[in-house]
């Protein structure tokens, strides 16, 4: 009985990551060969199949609308493969990858984490911590936490952090500002890769004529909380990544007011791939983990 696969395996998961992500080098990345390899893989399967597979644009390689339509399937089939895989392996109740990041992990999440490992013992914990957004569809990638507004293509989140963001400054700083107008006489630490907005905070503050804020500017979020915590400046920050740094008194938060930012941290998965336990077993923690800590409200 002849194969029902007359395309190899490499060249349609190949053909698949390069229809999913618009370029040879993830595919190339993922399946451990050149571009060119790839190129390869694509160029034999048009010429087996008789058909043209990509458009090649200046935006990347777009799939051909006879591929576009299969590709779900194909997205399904290798998801399906990799769990099937995922269960023979020896380890596959045992270990944990999850993506997150530096920020989120360094404030918050690292300082927890002796609770789950306290709580599942069993499970080997790798931790990815990277400002950017890994493709979940890697098959070393179990999940991840990622901050902004839950819509990604190819992924499934649940909130589970809250929405509220403040500013935080070192107590020595807290003391020079009574009213945010002071802003303007002390340093304002400015987090280039922030989301967040500080007319939206001054708006709710009842501030009618924005003050001119002045101070330097970090391209590494970590660098600025670092920063704050010198006593350098003030710096926006989400509330709920502060929660430890306001219990020790290192920050504190020098107003009343927050503000409910449209960006969260969210739980997410690569869409249509079953959770694996010990991922279920994860976000049930960090959903329990995040319920205990209590908002914080009014000035500290």
């Amino acid at each position: 009985m002849p194969s029902p696969f007359f395309i190899p395996l490499n060249a349609l998961r190949a053909i698949e990551i390069v229809a999913r992500r618009g370029a040879l080098s993830p595919a190339a990345e993922e399946l451990g060969v050149t571009p060119g390899a790839v190129s390869q893989h694509i160029r034999r399967a048009e010429e087996r199949l008789g058909i043209q597979l990509f458009e090649r644009t200046s935006r990347g390689l777009v799939p051909t609308p006879e591929l576009a339509d299969q590709l779900p399937r194909l997205t399904e089939g290798f998801d399906h493969l990799a769990t099937g895989l995922a269960g023979l392996r020896p380890d596959a109740e045992t270990s944990l990858t999850i993506t997150v990041g530096s920020m989120f992990a360094s404030l918050w999440l690292v300082p927890r984490l002796g609770r789950f490992a306290a709580l599942h013992p069993d499970i080997e914990l790798r931790l990815v911590a990277t400002s950017k957004f890994l493709d979940l569809g890697r098959q070393d990638i179990d999940c991840g936490v990622r901050f902004g507004l839950g819509h990604w293509p190819g992924v499934e989140a649940s909130l589970f952090g809250r929405r509220d963001y403040s500013p935080f400054c070192a107590p020595e700083l807290a003391a020079r500002l009574s009213t945010p107008a002071d802003l303007a006489r002390v340093q304002v630490i400015r987090d280039e890769s922030t989301l967040l907005n500080w007319d939206a905070w001054l708006a709710a503050a009842g501030v009618v004529e924005a003050p001119t804020m002045a101070g330097p500017s970090y391209t590494d979020p970590l660098l600025a909380y670092e920063a704050a915590l010198a006593g350098q400046g003030v710096l926006l920050v989400m509330d709920m990544l502060m929660v430890d740094a306001l219990a020790t008194g290192r920050l504190v938060r020098p107003f009343p007011v927050g503000v409910e930012s449209e960006y969260a941290h969210w739980f997410v998965s690569a869409a249509g791939r079953r959770l694996r336990k010990p991922a279920r077993l994860f976000r049930d923690w960090l959903e329990a983990e995040m319920a205990a800590c209590l908002p914080i409200t009014g000035r500290r």
